[in-house]
């Protein structure tokens, strides 16, 4: 089991930025690809960032060049920074990761608000 909280939403003004981190807890060994998605009202869940333990990054089209993912083994946290901030970002971000056997874990949720 794997355990995720994230932090870090709010409001935000277009063009500014924030920072979501997402702490895990449990069997963090098993973890190898850790991820955030977001849902919008009335939209499915999507991808928006994900990282594999090579490094290797993918990104939507969507927040390519302005979303940044990062992983800190020793804390055993993700981040996600978000710079640029538009009004079509306005979701519920969830953290998430997939251990070695497939099974996917979730965070609650933090809202992100981008309003002026």
């Amino acid at each position: 089991q794997v355990q995720l909280v994230e932090s870090g939403g709010g409001l935000v003004q277009p063009g500014g930025s924030l920072r979501l981190s997402c702490a895990a807890s449990g069997n963090i060994d098993s973890i190898f690809v850790s991820g955030w998605h977001r849902q919008a009202p009335g939209k499915q869940r999507e991808l928006v960032a994900e990282i594999l333990p090579s490094g290797f990054r993918n990104y939507a089209d969507s927040v390519r060049d302005r979303f940044t993912i990062s992983r800190n083994n020793a804390q055993n946290t993700t981040y996600l920074q978000m710079n640029s901030l538009k009004a079509e970002d306005t979701a519920v971000y969830y953290c998430s990761v997939i251990d070695r056997s497939g099974q996917d874990y979730w965070g609650q949720g933090t809202q992100v608000t981008v309003a002026s």
